[in-house]
C-alpha cells in the first residue's frame, strides 16, 4: 500500500445476504476495555455488555461492523500484522457467541505523530468519516438507517459527518457527553435495551 492510499479495507466481509443498515462499533473502549496502544491477546479484556450489545444487533438485523483509529501502528509501537492477529482472534471470540463481524475497519495513520509512510492526514482517521463510507460502499449500507456506538466526540462526529442516522455514546472518563450524541449511556447493556426499544427488526 503506497502513501498515497490511505485506507486500509476490511479485514474481511462476510458472505451472504446483506442487511441494509449496520452497528458500526468503536473498538478500544467499547468492544475491549480502554488500554493505551493496545495490540497483545493477552491484555485484550472485553467490555461488559459487548456481546449482549451484538446479540441484539444481530436479532435485529443489523450488520456488525468495527472501526477503528490505530495510530499505535503509525507511531511504530506494534505492526499491522500485530494488529491483524489480535483482530483474528477478536472475531472468533465474537463467532463463539453467536454474532459474526461482517467487517473490521482500521486507520493506522496520524498527521502528526505517524513515522515514515504513516505520518499523513488520513480521511479514514476519526472523526473524519471515511471507513463509514468504505463500509457503505462495500456492503450497499443505508447509513442513515444504520447506528454508531463510541465512546468519544471522534465517533460521534464521524457518525454525524458519514450521515449515520443514529449516535450512542458509551460514557467513559475520556467522553462527555454533548458531543452529537443521540444518546448516552453508562453501560453497554443499556445501550442493548435501547436499541431493542428503538429499533424494529428489518423485514426479511
Amino acid at each position: 500500500m503506497s502513501a498515497g492510499t490511505p485506507s486500509v479495507p476490511a479485514v474481511e466481509s462476510v458472505a451472504g445476504p446483506r442487511p441494509v443498515r449496520a452497528l458500526f462499533l468503536d473498538r478500544d473502549g467499547v468492544v475491549n476495555v480502554e488500554k493505551d496502544y493496545l495490540y497483545r491477546i493477552e491484555d485484550f479484556e472485553f467490555v461488559p455488555g459487548i456481546f449482549e450489545l451484538a446479540e441484539t444487533a444481530r436479532e435485529l438485523g443489523f450488520l456488525l461492523v468495527v472501526i477503528t483509529n490505530q495510530s499505535g501502528i503509525g507511531r511504530g509501537y506494534y505492526t499491522e500484522a500485530d494488529f491483524h492477529k489480535l483482530t483474528d482472534w477478536m472475531k472468533q471470540r465474537f463467532r463463539e457467541r453467536g454474532s459474526e463481524i461482517a467487517g473490521v475497519y482500521f486507520c493506522p495513520y496520524h498527521p502528526e505523530q505517524g513515522v515514515g509512510r504513516y505520518k499523513q492526514d488520513s480521511p479514514d482517521r476519526k472523526p473524519n468519516p471515511g471507513m463509514l463510507l468504505k463500509a457503505r460502499d462495500a456492503f450497499g449500507l443505508d447509513l442513515a438507517a444504520s447506528v454508531i456506538v463510541g465512546d468519544q466526540g471522534s465517533d460521534m462526529e464521524a457518525g454525524r459527518r458519514a450521515g449515520v442516522g443514529t449516535r450512542l455514546l458509551l460514557k467513559s472518563s475520556k467522553s462527555a457527553t454533548g458531543v452529537g450524541e443521540d444518546a448516552a449511556f453508562a453501560c453497554l447493556a443499556d445501550a442493548a435495551a435501547w436499541l431493542r426499544r428503538r429499533a424494529a427488526p428489518q423485514p426479511g
